[in-house]
């Protein structure tokens, strides 16, 4: 929870605004294309793509387990929540996953995970979501980033390892004339296509198709967009 927060803090600075615009675009695309009229938007964030849907009829909800991102989305009006997916009542259309939040679950939880998005969609409700693929770890996420503003000096350094990407967050915070450190790390999961396939299938989901994805300007697909139908 710490390491959310912590991110959430550093998020504004990390200038993905361009990337962040351009999935938004391809999953408002999909959603539209399905003629959804109810969403939930798991790992919300700060309620940047449930904003994009501003001026489509979709009633939405956003869940998130940090509550710095929560409280951003709930001054923006926003309608989110601080609360596990797993304990969502709510039936929806469709639920979304974007920028990576199915990397971020471990193997042991991944079945479970898509078991919960499976019980808080309607019959033959869509799953959509993101992730990264091997070049994208291994090419694109990899190294590190130094970031320099008036009160705040950020380090990141992110080392892709034995299928596990280890993102390490430093802060230091000025107060004054003295800084205060925090520090935090982030594990992200690579999954092969199979391997979410099969998962998928095994949590009663059907994978329509895997759109292979540029969000950077790089030589090969750095994700796959997948979207799946709730048998």
């Amino acid at each position: 929870m710490k390491a959310l927060n912590l991110y959430a803090e550093i998020e504004e600075y990390l200038d993905f605004n361009d990337e962040t615009k351009s999935l938004h675009s391809a999953f408002k695309e999909i959603v539209e294309e399905l003629n959804t009229k109810t969403l939930i938007d798991i790992g919300c964030g700060q309620g940047a793509f449930l904003q994009s849907l501003n001026n489509l009829n979709i009633e939405s909800l956003g869940i998130d387990l940090s509550p710095t991102q929560i409280e951003i989305c709930n001054i923006n009006n926003i309608n989110a929540k601080c609360i596990d997916l797993c304990k969502v009542d709510n039936k929806f259309d469709c639920a979304t996953a974007i920028f990576d939040v199915v990397n971020y679950i471990p193997k042991k939880n991944i079945r479970k995970f898509f078991e919960c998005v499976k019980k808080v969609l309607n019959i033959n409700g869509y799953f959509i979501f993101d992730v990264n693929t091997l070049y994208g770890f291994e090419e694109v996420a990899q190294g590190v980033l130094n970031i320099d503003t008036d009160n705040k000096f950020i380090a990141i350094d992110a080392t892709y390892e034995k299928k596990i990407l280890e993102t390490s967050i430093t802060v230091f915070n000025q107060k004054g004339d003295i800084y205060k450190k925090e520090k935090e790390s982030i594990r992200q999961f690579y999954y092969s296509k199979d391997f979410l396939i099969k998962e998928l299938k095994l949590s009663s989901f059907d994978v329509e198709s895997v759109l292979e994805f540029k969000l950077h300007d790089v030589d090969e697909y750095d994700k796959q967009i997948f979207i799946c139908k709730a048998t």
